[in-house]
């Protein structure tokens, strides 16, 4: 779906979230150089298990409690594949491993040229570090910042500091029929399940004005993301996210990572709204007529 007349739309949606996620928690919250060759099949880094690490505190439903604030600690926002630095417009890419199973990604022909489009425009075209706009589901989880966690027996709520980006998880089993007719959100609709430790979320609804990340792996209307939560120990969780979307990939893939504990005592995730930062410097000049 294009953006013309979602502003408004967007709006009234993220008053509903809003509200979930205060739900959720029970409270109220407070005021251009090319890749290099990667080794053929090489899989993507998996998480260490924390040396001798508690275990992750358990609900009173005996499910494992997620809640609390978490980052990943790798540089798959900037690219989700292997990728050296680069001194790519104002923003710079440090290098990293990347995080694809594989480390490839099976795009359709036309879908591989559409991406090397992207990559050579990512410095004015990238929707969340250029523009600022939520930044879609997975990458959300992957952005260089914290996010914060709650959770009840009936839903998941999540806030990220980017972008003041807020979703929530539905783990009642709620029809989506009243989604019918409705358009595409940018962090999509989230349907969660108990797996036996791990937590399932099914995503759908994605807008397709996401990217993966700043090198311009992309999707269409018709991703699907099915996400997995498990604990590891007490401050890790392992993340997986397997991506379908079979008008650009010739088959299902699938990233994974970590992500850690912020056990700091006074650590809190503050909301940035970078694209409140960049009207105002736009338009800081500006005088009404």
């Amino acid at each position: 779906m294009r953006p013309i007349g979602r502003l408004a739309l967007l709006a009234g949606a993220g008053m509903v979230v809003s509200t979930a996620f205060i739900f959720a928690g029970g409270q109220t919250p407070p005021p251009p150089a090319a890749r290099p060759a990667a080794p053929a099949g090489r899989p993507a880094a998996q998480a260490r298990p924390g040396a001798g690490g508690a275990q992750m505190p358990r609900t009173p439903e005996g499910k494992p409690d997620f809640s609390g604030i978490w980052q990943a600690l790798n540089t798959a926002a900037w690219d989700i594949q292997d990728h050296n630095s680069a001194l790519a417009g104002y923003l710079g890419v440090p290098p990293g491993r990347g995080v694809v199973e594989g480390n490839e990604i099976p795009y359709k022909p036309a879908a591989l040229a559409q991406k090397k489009k992207n990559f050579e425009k990512r410095d004015t075209e990238d929707p969340a570090f250029t523009k600022c706009l939520l930044p879609g589901v997975p990458r959300a989880t992957y952005m260089p910042y914290p996010f914060e966690i709650v959770q009840n027996p009936r839903m998941v709520g999540i806030r990220y500091e980017f972008a003041r980006a807020v979703r929530t998880v539905d783990l009642a089993g709620r029809s989506r029929e009243w989604l019918e007719g409705w358009p595409d959100f940018y962090m999509g609709d989230s349907r969660g399940k108990w797996e036996g430790d791990t937590l399932v979320v099914d995503v759908r609804k994605l807008d397709e004005n996401t990217w993966f990340d700043h090198a311009g792996n992309f999707h269409d209307e018709n991703l699907h993301v099915v996400e997995r939560y498990s604990p590891i120990d007490r401050d890790h969780i392992q993340y997986e996210a397997t991506i379908d979307d079979p008008n650009i990939f010739t088959r299902p893939w699938k990233m994974s990572m970590a992500l850690y504990r912020i056990v700091d005592k006074n650590f809190e995730v503050f909301e940035w709204d970078c694209r409140f930062d960049q009207d105002s410097e736009k338009y800081k000049d500006a005088t009404p007529k």
